[in-house]
């Protein structure tokens, strides 16, 4: 036989397209053709595929070698053919049986040796192997990683030898199985954090609903502490969450399996761009919106940040998934996270700190705070101060309530939000906010003189609205009543309407 087809796939975002890899043999003087819009590391593959052939002790055939990855007009990128190229070419040159390839799909980095190295994507590969009903052969980290898709039939090899042993049904390769954990993630602890009382309430108000946060505060005084505490206290991780979530981190290569289930906290530098922000790249690659799906996007010094870089946080704050767009084609991502955001007042950092040192002019004030624009900080459910420590918080032998009896609350009102409309208070439209948010009339009325006093936009309406009821979830109540408007009211505060 002088051609043979074997399966593979691509990654195209969150998708995973197949490839149908064909190799074919024909005479001619020796030479290695490869074609399929393949990048440059995927053309390195002849040079990795030789020498992991004559090191396994197989022949390379000494003829025209012709192998195409189909489709055409898909890029294809990485090290992840090599594995069905040299089982394409074991297979057209006879000494492989070509009948068992159709039954598998296949991935893998070989090394020079023959060994099978890992590959990024794999998880996200197997959520659309999964529903071709053919079983996956991937190297042993990559199989273990694949293996927490449900329902999938994933095959662990070490090396191009031990895959043909198993096609050629001399050695089965083991089947992968998921990791069994007991062990709760490991977040740090809410009791570390003393004091600032109020922090602490806005913290659990926007675990308990899913809200947006922004902290302003001088330097020291425990935004980026309170920040880090946050995935602590926010209910369990689904399946469903916790395989989005890994799926995405697995593109980019930064999945591990012992954090499974373990919410992302990503806090990217205040130099980061745009692209760095959103993603991009090409072949688009997810960016730390998307990383941190189900999980924390914490920006400090969030000013510092290039403004043209925030700006392009409004639409996955809003939508909860971010589309890159190139000019042949396009890629979509998830990004449900939960933006966290501190601030100093001032440039200094000093305004309204005890100490008195704060020097800035009102001019340099008003041109620090309008480096993050009005539409950008409309879109922030929670706005909070963090002062100063007095002495005797500082001095406390103890901090607060632990992380584990916040999150209790958090989780019973996170239940009732979910048996009550199936989603975060959040995460609320229009028609079911008039449904699940309706005030009584001194709500009402509080609410119309909050919105002409504070001149508020029908954006922030909504999200007092959504917050006022996550309030009242937490106090266990069935309708948002006027104090729970008061709270919601007082977090607006600072968005400048």
């Amino acid at each position: 036989m002088t051609l043979a087809v074997v399966t593979s796939r691509a990654l195209a975002g969150m998708e995973a397209p197949e490839v149908v890899v064909e190799a074919h043999l024909s005479n001619g003087l020796p030479s290695f053709t490869l074609v399929g819009l393949a990048e440059a590391e995927v053309k390195e593959a002849r040079d990795r595929v030789r020498a992991a052939l004559l090191q396994s002790g197989f022949e390379f055939p000494q003829r025209r070698i012709t192998v195409n990855l189909a489709p055409a007009d898909l890029p294809k990128e990485s090290g992840r053919f090599d594995l069905p190229i040299a089982l394409g070419l074991l297979a057209a040159s006879g000494q492989l049986p070509a009948n068992t390839l159709k039954d598998y799909e296949f991935a893998g980095e070989l090394a020079l040796t023959g060994q099978l190295r890992p590959i990024r994507g794999a998880l996200a590969m197997m959520l659309s192997a999964a529903r071709s009903g053919r079983a996956f052969i991937l190297s042993r980290a990559s199989a273990e990683e694949a293996a927490l898709v449900d329902g999938a039939e994933v095959y662990a090899a070490d090396s191009l030898l031990a895959v043909c042993a198993h096609l050629t049904g001399r050695e089965s390769l083991p089947r992968a199985v998921p990791r069994e954990t007991s062990e709760a993630p490991n977040y740090p602890d809410l009791a570390d954090v003393k004091g600032q009382q109020a922090a602490r309430r806005a913290l659990e108000v926007a675990a308990a609903g899913g809200h947006s946060l922004l902290m302003s505060g001088p330097p020291g005084t425990g935004k980026s502490m309170l920040a880090s505490r946050l995935p602590g206290i926010l209910p369990p991780m689904t399946q469903a969450e916790a395989l989005e979530s890994a799926a995405v981190l697995s593109l980019t290569g930064a999945f591990r399996l012992e954090s499974w289930r373990t919410r992302p906290y990503r806090s990217p530098h205040h130099s980061a761009s745009g692209v760095a922000l959103v993603g991009g790249g090409n072949p688009p690659r997810p960016g730390e919106v998307s990383q941190a799906t189900h999980g924390v996007l914490f920006l400090d010094e969030l000013p510092e940040f290039d403004r043209k870089a925030l700006e392009v946080l409004r639409e996955p704050l809003e939508a909860g998934r971010i589309t890159i767009s190139r000019a042949a084609r396009q890629a979509d991502f998830p990004a449900r996270f939960q933006l966290v955001a501190a601030m100093n007042p001032c440039p200094c950092g000093y305004l309204g700190h005890p100490s008195g040192k704060c020097r800035c002019t009102p001019e340099q004030v008003a041109r620090y705070r309008s480096r993050i624009s009005g539409p950008l900080l409309d879109r922030i459910d929670l706005h909070v101060e963090v002062p100063a420590l007095p002495e005797a918080d500082l001095t406390a032998a103890e901090g607060g309530e632990s992380s584990a009896v916040v999150r209790r609350r958090v989780a019973a009102a996170r239940e009732r939000q979910l048996a009550r409309q199936g989603k975060p208070n959040a995460l609320l439209g229009g028609k079911e906010i008039d449904r699940h948010c309706a005030l009584d009339e001194a709500g009402q009325s509080l609410l119309r003189h909050a919105i002409t006093r504070l001149n508020l936009s029908a954006r922030a309406y909504h999200r007092i609205l959504r917050v006022a009821r996550t309030v009242a979830d937490l106090a266990g109540d069935a309708h948002p009543s006027a104090a729970h408007v008061a709270e919601a009211v007082q977090y607006r505060r600072g968005a400048g309407g």
